[in-house]
């Protein structure tokens, strides 16, 4: 029996020209992800989340040509993968809708984003959602709607992004509860070995700091952009440490453990600033040098560009259209001549007890056993990951003989199930 495929999912929002930090946060690594066997992988552009920060079309537009060359030049093959822009797909924003009708707004409440805006409106002493536009406070449904649709089972993001996986799992627990086992929880993917990486100034690598070094920017302007990076007033000659130096961890993020330990060597004996740029620039060309003819080649000829999107929309769509209609058909939006077939659907799926999985305010994961009614009839004790919580119910389905997509065994009573869960947790010392 083969393994089940994993499908992960990443989108970048286009607003400006891919950075380095772009490319070694979220290009590199995805594209050598993409080809790892076992796995199906989502790339898209999300342009209606550029909506929410940008109101210039044409930025907007450039942009996405720009991300787009970027991917495809950095060994992105789109044969391989899903590649699409998010606007193609409209059963996206159909998802949007759906899940902002299971949301609560005390959720939505909690957003990074926009707590942020109201903090700031606050120290300036304005009215609290000033400058708060419904896409800002909604841009978290969306969000999970990119996810959701396509059953990601990870989604490679920062540590500042993990509240957005939370939030999606939250939309998919709900909307499941009300309409059955549809949507797939998401998992976030943090890979600490791939740091935020510093610009020059040493902040954070960002286009509001604006202190980035272009991916593809023409080779003078990136050395001159290197040349540029912030150091102290050690001269050569003088040891220096590498603990803080935004020089040596750009370096870090480019260069194999033998260079980098290298350039730590030269650290310690002095190397001059200006000698330690020229390496940076040299390792940083190497390899973004090969890839820039592509990235130029595919700007200056957008039609392939949106030849490629659209095959790409066309291969989600494939995906997406289908589980549009799933959920359709769930929420009751059907076909009226369905009806009496439909309702006995509905009964016979609210006659079954299920798992529930939720997140309390201590930040621990539980799930619970509940009947047709929602009733409370088991509840497990805290797990600190959901990945926790959900291998303890696929571990008890598995010695009940459930399948994993199922609630309970047909024709088995709930009180027998309570029974066989209570005689396992107690053979295997656990507490539910």
């Amino acid at each position: 029996m083969s393994a089940p495929v994993v499908r992960f999912l990443t989108g970048i929002t286009t607003t400006g020209t891919p950075h380095l930090g772009n490319y070694v946060g979220a290009i590199r690594p995805a594209v050598q992800a993409s080809r790892r066997s076992g796995t199906e992988n989502f790339y898209f552009l999300a342009d209606y989340h550029a909506l929410i920060k940008c109101d210039e079309p044409a930025r907007i537009q450039r942009s996405t040509l720009e991300i787009a060359a970027c991917w495809l030049a950095a060994g992105l093959d789109p044969e391989q993968v899903f590649f699409y822009r998010q606007s193609d797909i409209p059963e996206i924003t159909e998802l949007t809708w759906l899940l902002t009708c299971v949301t609560g707004k005390g959720v939505l409440n909690r957003a990074h984003a926009y707590k942020a805006q109201v903090d700031k409106n606050a120290a300036a002493g304005v009215d609290p959602d000033a400058d708060v536009t419904m896409g800002l406070f909604m841009y978290p449904v969306l969000m999970g709607a990119d996810i959701l649709m396509f059953k990601a089972h990870k989604v490679p993001v920062g540590r500042d992004q993990i509240q957005h996986l939370e939030m999606a799992r939250d939309m998919a627990q709900s909307f499941n509860h009300l309409y059955g086992e549809h949507l797939v929880l998401p998992e976030a993917q943090v890979d600490d070995a791939v740091a935020l990486l510093p610009g020059l100034d040493g902040r954070k690598m960002s286009k509001s700091y604006d202190n980035v070094i272009g991916l593809f920017a023409p080779r003078e302007h990136v050395r001159k952009q290197i040349f540029s990076i912030v150091t102290d007033s050690r001269a050569p000659g003088e040891p220096k440490d590498t603990e803080g130096s935004a020089l040596f961890q750009i370096y870090q993020a480019f260069a194999s453990p033998e260079e980098t330990q290298k350039l730590r060597q030269l650290y310690a004996a002095g190397i001059s600033w200006a000698d330690a740029k020229q390496m940076l620039f040299e390792r940083i060309d190497a390899e973004i040098a090969p890839m820039r003819a592509k990235y130029e080649h595919l700007v200056a000829h957008p039609e392939e560009l949106e030849r490629i999107l659209q095959a790409g929309a066309a291969k989600a769509r494939a995906r997406a259209t289908p589980l549009m209609r799933e959920l359709r058909e769930a929420v009751g939006l059907r076909n009226l001549a369905s009806i009496a077939g439909a309702a006995k659907k509905d009964k016979a799926k609210a006659s079954l007890p299920s798992f529930k999985q939720y997140r309390e305010s201590d930040g621990l994961f539980y799930f619970k056993f509940v009947d047709a009614q929602g009733r409370l009839l088991l509840q497990s004790r805290g797990f600190a990951s959901p990945k926790e919580a959900g291998q303890s119910i696929a571990a008890m389905k598995s010695a009940l003989a459930l399948p994993q997509d199922a609630q309970t065994p047909e024709g088995v009573p709930p009180e027998q199930v309570i029974a066989a869960l209570k005689d396992l947790t107690r053979s295997e010392n656990q507490s539910i």
